[in-house]
């Protein structure tokens, strides 16, 4: 097999550093699957992991970085998929344990690797990526919870980021009143576009001080932490649910147990890295079919390799929206 190009992260003398470099495929970590990669995505824990911004999320260096990836089997030593056939690989240890999406050529084990659903392209599912999935994820777990259309108004916090953009889109199409917060006050039209009914600026929040506020939200999509998420436990409906997938405002979360032992509030964690293959695949299904976004052409947008790190210091810096899909 020729050389092929990937973005690779170097520790340097305590100086994380990603470049552009040429490898062969038996400097690739071991699998049992060899892909022809078609996309990759940026997610924020792409971001962190590559600027060493987010401590030590790369186990060892050097180290190809990217937790996602779609693309054709190249060749299989596993009977689970064959040469020829389109699929996904997101999470576990992919691109932090193990080499990842940012690179022409994968090696993946076959435990890792999901079929590509029908109703979706290789470029529809990098555009989800690990930022869709997680998502979508939240979705099936608030759902499960007892969340459902008519119990009232769902929050959607961080709402510019790649798993809120998405979430949004998917609650719409599914019939919730969907408001969203972000502190991005010239995106309030583009929410709207994605199916926001209302948005909110988080600069003008009254998040209160009382154990217990007034109950707004019969379920809330978080992404942010901190005191955010805090408001979010005194502001629900009584039997309310909180998907917690984030910590971009932080990692603190500074509560009382009065919203959960007289309100009945619930806050679930969703944790994509690991999911379990049978509601892995469940959930992969739904966005093919009634979590796929409407508005995935103009949510998401295509960067090169070459394009990446300076894309990584912009999403560190809050200066994006929508998904990144990296072309390879």
């Amino acid at each position: 097999m020729n050389p092929f190009n990937c973005l690779r992260v170097f520790d340097e003398s305590g100086k994380v550093t990603p470049r552009v470099v040429e490898l062969q495929l038996s400097e690739l970590s071991a699998g049992e699957v060899v892909l022809q990669t078609a996309y990759s995505s940026v997610n924020y824990k792409d971001a962190l992991a590559a600027t060493g911004s987010g401590g030590k999320i790369i186990r060892t260096y050097p180290r190809i970085a990217g937790i996602d990836a779609t693309g054709t089997v190249i060749s299989s030593a596993d009977g689970r998929c064959k040469a020829g056939d389109e699929i996904i690989c997101t999470s576990y240890e992919f691109g932090v344990g193990h080499d990842g999406g940012y690179s022409q050529v994968c090696r993946v084990p076959a435990d890792w690797v999901v079929p590509l659903p029908r109703g979706l392209s290789l470029f529809d599912a990098a555009a989800l990526g690990v930022a869709g999935y997680t998502a979508g994820l939240a979705v099936e777990l608030l759902e499960l919870n007892g969340m459902a259309p008519g119990k009232g108004k769902v929050l959607v916090n961080g709402a510019t980021g790649g798993v809120a953009t998405l979430t949004i889109d998917m609650l719409a199409a599914l019939g919730y009143h969907v408001v969203a917060v972000t502190g991005k006050d010239a995106e309030h039209d583009y929410l709207k576009r994605l199916g926001a009914k209302e948005v909110l600026s988080r600069q003008k929040l009254d998040l209160g001080t009382r154990p217990l506020e007034k109950g707004l939200w019969a379920a809330a999509f978080d992404s942010v932490g901190g005191d955010q998420l805090t408001w979010l436990t005194r502001t629900m409906q009584p039997e309310g649910v909180i998907a917690s997938f984030g910590n971009a405002g932080g990692i603190e979360l500074k509560t009382t147990v009065l919203p959960f032992i007289l309100r009945g509030v619930r806050l679930i964690g969703v944790n994509s890295g690991d999911t379990p293959m049978p509601l892995r695949r469940k959930v992969w299904g739904r966005l093919a079919s009634d979590l796929k976004p409407r508005h995935l052409a103009e949510i998401a947008h295509i960067i090169s390799l070459d394009d990446l790190p300076g894309y990584f210091d912009r999403m560190l810096k809050g200066q994006i929206k929508g998904r990144a899909v990296v072309k390879l």
